[in-house]
């Protein structure tokens, strides 16, 4: 599996259009084949930063991934609306598959 973790500074007058724009790239992205999951979420630290998290099968749907027409458009209408350069954390890890149960907690009743 490949996981990514992006923190994404977006520029405050520029919010609204980002999470339009996000809400529709997580639809494509969450459609493709190999991809495992794709979802956005504020920072608490900083509510002009957001954080994608994205898994990915293998490096090959990861490749294909960025290969993709609505990815290509989103690499463009980011670079508009972002305030910094964003960062990014890239694992590569072959013996995981997806997300499994945290031992820790469980429903209570």
């Amino acid at each position: 599996m490949i996981l990514i973790v992006i923190k994404m500074p977006v520029r405050p007058d520029r919010i609204d259009e980002f999470r339009t724009h996000a809400d529709e790239y997580a639809r494509a992205v969450n459609a493709e084949k190999g991809s495992l999951f794709f979802e956005w979420s504020r920072s608490v630290e900083d509510p002009n930063t957001f954080v994608c998290i994205e898994g990915f099968q293998d490096s090959a749907a990861g490749a294909s991934h960025v290969a993709t027409p609505h990815a290509k458009a989103a690499f463009d209408w980011m670079s508009d609306l972002v305030a910094e350069q964003p960062q990014i954390i890239y694992i590569d890890a072959p013996e995981v598959s997806g997300f499994g149960p945290m031992g820790e907690v469980e429903p209570r009743g």
